[in-house]
């Protein structure tokens, strides 16, 4: 059986190339050319141990995303910057359903008690992922600062994710981050490198040398590196695919409510779309098919609920029909 905490599981029953995925939100045209140009060079890098201190890796993100290289720390994905957010203080970790589970997995990992939607106390540290998962939701920066003002009042601290940012960029904080606002990313969506493994954590100065004392030797691989290290020169292209997925998404959108489906407003590479009915066997009658798609059990909703990553034009026609297909079977 796949396991629903996370999408992606193309492992299972045939190659990975012979599913069409709709539970992974990567970039619909997969992995950049420059990417794979970069990772080609790179191949010479792997008879050597990385740099420990990343340093190129770490120029390339501050560079790209725009904060200073202090403010930076360059992790192996977004799975490892939350892990190490979460590693710094004791108290407990404040969640807000519907959202990504790995909060609450690595926060009972590091010892830490989960909460959700409580008030915050002195050393608690609240979670929010911006845009959120797997609605899509998106918070403006005023918001989320006040939100930060009102923790700090309260002794807490806040952790933002921002692991799909780059699709609305607008909303980002990381140029905000001071003691008590820490920010996580992920670079595995936009470029489709989930195989490569490169996040980053945006925080204090001080914060970012005590992740650094925390994180194992040798985390960012060379590839990973490289890849950071090109950051810079292709911002432009990183925003031109965000801007092909915002018009995708809208015309996915409205085919899914022309079907009957209520779909949330996103700003994500992905979609939460509400049947109105169980549709447990109708994702298994897509996985026959070789389709995947999200159930939403895992994130505390129930199974009418699929989230839907946005494709290409072709795919979304293909899966459309899939689903609508898999739809009548079940009568």
């Amino acid at each position: 059986m796949q396991d629903m905490r996370h999408g992606g599981n193309v492992w299972d029953e045939a190659r990975p190339g012979d599913w069409l995925d709709y539970s992974a939100n990567l970039r619909p045209e997969g992995t950049p050319e420059w990417v794979l140009e970069t990772m080609r060079r790179a191949i010479v890098d792997t008879r050597y141990y990385p740099d420990r201190q990343m340093r190129a890796a770490r120029a390339g993100l501050a560079a790209a995303l725009g904060v200073e290289e202090a403010r930076v720390l360059p992790t192996a994905g977004g799975a490892q910057a939350i892990d190490l957010a979460l590693s710094l203080n004791q108290g407990r970790v404040l969640v807000q359903p519907p959202t990504f589970g790995e909060y609450a997995e690595r926060a009972r990992a590091r010892g830490r008690a989960v909460a959700e939607n409580g008030n915050a106390r002195p050393g608690d540290t609240r979670v929010l992922c911006n845009p959120n998962n797997p609605t899509g939701e998106a918070v403006e920066p005023e918001r989320v600062l006040e939100e930060f003002r009102a923790l700090r009042e309260q002794g807490a601290e806040l952790l933002v994710d921002e692991a799909f940012i780059d699709y609305c960029p607008s909303h980002s904080v990381r140029k905000f981050v001071q003691p008590g606002l820490t920010v996580v990313g992920s670079l595995t969506k936009i470029l489709c490198v989930p195989g490569v493994r490169l996040g980053y954590v945006c925080a204090a100065p001080e914060t970012i040398r005590a992740l650094e004392e925390r994180m194992l030797t040798w985390s960012l691989n060379s590839f990973a590196s490289a890849i950071a290290a090109e950051l810079p020169l292709h911002v432009r292209e990183i925003e031109k695919d965000a801007q092909a997925t915002d018009a995708r998404r809208a015309a996915f959108a409205r085919a899914l409510e022309a079907m009957g489906a209520r779909v949330m407003p996103s700003h994500a590479p992905f979609l939460l779309a509400d049947f109105g009915r169980d549709m447990t066997e109708v994702a298994k009658r897509l996985r026959a098919r070789r389709i995947l798609v999200r159930t939403c059990e895992s994130f505390g909703l129930p199974p009418a609920y699929l989230r839907l990553a946005v494709k290409t034009e072709a795919e979304n026609v293909r899966f459309l029909e899939a689903l609508r297909e898999c739809i009548d079977y079940g009568g």
